[in-house]
């Protein structure tokens, strides 16, 4: 059996943005909520989730929608990816996008990592990976448990877990990642700072 072969494959997490029509919110919300709903049945589907837009986002970012869901392997994600249930899911969203959806595909936690731009460089090691995610996950969970549990302590055990996670994992990719990525660039990525 070759090397390849023995290698584990990672969940595959995937990045989908749609900008929304005006006066189009609450279809398109339910669209997707339907698209989510389909997926899920699906073998391999790990989860998803919307983001919504910041009611405080500029002009060029206040219709612009995240969606964030994951398989457990290419191949289940390529099954959902091809099937007839999905392709009826984007026919119904469709009338409610301004322009097609863009949508990134991502593995593990490296793309949390990856400077705009140099896509083609040579992901990190994962212990840089690891090493940082842990710089920008420890004090982001610190930080919420003091800002936020406060607010959750009558709720129960889950719910609690499942918002301060959610909260760890946006403000890691869209706050926290971005920022170490370009503070601890030359760490991350080296041979490119070198040549530059």
């Amino acid at each position: 059996m070759s090397a390849a072969a023995r290698q584990p494959v990672s969940a595959v997490t995937v990045l989908v943005s749609r900008r929304v029509k005006p006066g189009h919110e609450a279809a398109f919300v339910q669209a997707s909520d339907s698209m989510t709903a389909a997926a899920r049945v699906f073998a391999g589907h790990l989860g998803g989730q919307m983001v919504h837009p910041d009611t405080q986002a500029d002009e060029e970012e206040i219709n612009l929608c995240h969606t964030v869901f994951a398989f457990d392997t290419p191949e289940h994600l390529q099954a959902w990816q091809t099937s007839p249930e999905r392709t009826r899911c984007l026919q119904a969203i469709a009338p409610h996008t301004l322009s097609s959806s863009q949508l990134r595909e991502v593995s593990g936690l490296g793309h949390w990592f990856t400077p705009p731009g140099v896509a083609a460089l040579k992901p990190p090691p994962r212990w840089k990976v690891a090493l940082v995610t842990w710089l920008g996950i420890c004090p982001t969970v610190y930080v919420l448990f003091l800002v936020v549990a406060p607010f959750l302590a009558d709720w129960p055990l889950l719910p609690r877990v499942m918002v301060i996670t959610l909260l760890v994992v946006l403000l890691m990719t869209w706050v926290v990642a971005p920022r170490l990525t370009t503070w601890l660039k030359p760490f991350l990525y080296p041979s490119a700072c070198g040549n530059t």
